[in-house]
Parts: C-alpha cells; sequence; structure tokens
C-alpha cells in the first residue's frame, strides 16, 4: 500500500514539474482543479449507483488523483502536502469516534449520528464559523444543498415537526408557480420555481430520501424509458418527432409497464 501511493506521489511531482512536467498539469491551479475533483466524485456515485466494481475502482483511483493533485499543488506554495491530508483526516476520525478508538462506551447508530453532528458543530465554532448555515459549502449541487441547508436549519429547530406539513408546504409552492404564470415574468417564474424545487428538497430529508440520488435515478429511469419509445417507433423505421403525443404516450406506458414487470420477475 505505502509503495503504491508513494508511486502515486512521485507521478504528480514529476507531471508537475516546471521543466519536465506535463505543460497542462504545471497550468493548473486549486480553482481549475476543483471542477475535476467535482466531476469524479460523480464518476464514483455513478460507478456505485451501476454496481460495477471495475469502474468503481478506476473511478475511485481518479478521485485519487485530485486529492493528490490539490495536495501537490499546496505542497509548492509551502501551506500543506499529501501526509498533513492524511494526517488531518486520521486524527478528525479519532477524535469523532471516542467509541471505537477511546474510552467511551458502546454507541448505536443514532448516538453515533447525534453526537457526530455535535462534534462538527464543535469544530465550526472553533474555526469561528458565525450562523448555523454559515459553511455550508457554496460548490455543492443546488439541490444537495437545499437539503443540507433545511437539515442545518432544523437543528436549532427551524422546521416543520409533521411531514404533512411539507407535502401542504409543496402544494402551496405549486400553487404560487401557477399564479405567477400568467404573467409569464420570467423572474418571477424562476423565484416560485425555485422554492418549489427547495421545499422538495425539504420534503425528501423529512423523508429520509437523498434528493440528489432520487433524481439522478429518476434521470436514469427517464432515458431508459424515453430509449424504449425511441426503439418501439425505430422498428417502424420513424423518429419521436414523427409521433404524436398520444403515440408517444402510449410507448412510454409500456415502457413504465415492462419496467414493473421485470422488477415483479426479479428474484427477491
Amino acid at each position: 500500500m505505502t509503495e503504491q501511493i508513494s508511486r502515486l506521489l512521485t507521478i504528480m511531482t514529476r507531471l508537475r514539474d516546471p521543466d519536465h512536467g506535463c505543460p497542462w498539469d504545471v497550468e493548473q491551479d486549486f480553482s481549475t482543479i476543483a471542477p475535476y475533483t467535482i466531476e469524479e466524485a460523480y464518476e464514483v456515485a455513478d460507478a456505485i449507483e451501476r454496481n460495477n466494481m471495475d469502474d468503481l475502482r478506476d473511478e475511485l483511483g481518479d478521485l485519487l488523483l485530485q486529492v493528490v493533485f490539490h495536495a501537490r499543488i499546496a505542497e509548492e506554495a509551502g501551506s500543506f502536502e499529501f501526509g498533513d491530508v492524511a494526517q488531518s483526516i486520521s486524527d478528525k476520525m479519532i477524535r469523532r469516534h471516542p467509541h471505537v478508538f477511546g474510552t467511551e462506551q458502546e454507541r448505536d447508530s443514532d448516538t453515533q449520528t447525534r453526537a457526530w453532528e455535535e462534534q462538527k458543530a464543535e469544530e465550526r465554532a472553533q474555526r469561528g464559523a458565525k450562523g448555523a448555515l454559515s459553511d455550508v459549502p457554496q460548490g455543492l449541487p443546488a439541490l444537495l444543498r437545499a437539503e443540507k441547508l433545511g437539515k442545518r436549519a432544523s437543528r436549532v429547530g427551524f422546521d416543520w415537526p409533521e411531514v404533512r406539513q411539507v407535502i401542504a408546504k409543496v402544494e402551496e409552492e405549486i400553487a404560487e408557480v401557477e399564479a405567477e404564470i400568467p404573467g409569464a415574468d420570467p423572474a418571477g417564474l424562476e423565484h416560485e420555481v425555485g422554492d418549489l424545487l427547495f421545499a422538495v428538497a425539504q420534503l425528501a430529508r423529512h423523508l429520509k430520501v437523498n434528493p440528489e440520488t432520487a433524481l439522478r435515478r429518476a434521470n436514469r429511469r427517464f432515458e431508459s424509458r424515453f430509449g424504449h419509445v425511441e426503439m418501439a417507433l425505430a422498428a417502424d423505421d420513424r423518429l419521436p418527432a414523427d409521433a404524436s403525443l398520444e403515440e408517444l404516450e402510449t410507448h412510454w406506458s409500456a415502457a413504465k409497464a415492462a419496467e414493473r414487470a421485470s422488477k415483479s420477475a426479479t428474484p427477491a
């Protein structure tokens, strides 16, 4: 393990060598690499979603490379190095798991979750974070950030106590979108649709559903069903643009029915 990590660090050092390295790698900085880091994290999630272990191995390697890349840039600037990154996360894991690495009594999952959040809150306070929402990362996908903002606000009592109240809020936001449609004001519509999406993210949170995962899977279902529609039409040498909406809906319903049949036929 140590040998493989050392080899990867050496490769990155060579790539970043200003005289003999790769010009593209030498030109990069934290901000230019950050989008690739986010992209690689999503590709890890996609491999997990597809249950493809070969792809997961490769995507985790790509994500690790991003960590090594950032650490190398920081080392060149005299800020920190890869070893410091590993040390930092090791210290954090030990600090947040006193029931494993210390003398505290054993915790169940719920107790650990509460203790974890309390520890994170204490760490935020030590960093001087001001306000319950002050350090929710701006770079998160908007849907996921909406869920996290709601979760953080709920810790200080700003939340709906019952899921039915959240559903009512979603319905209220839908009504406000509908009320905005006659005026067709782009800014107003964006405002109301944004509020609706935020409310849906909170509904997902109350139902203990990850909104990002739910939407990703919905996207996958849409792609699969639309592919079924295209294949059904292609059998007659036609394209979706050649069909009526009613015919497209018929093929779509057939795709959903096939999906349900496939699920029911899958052994438990």
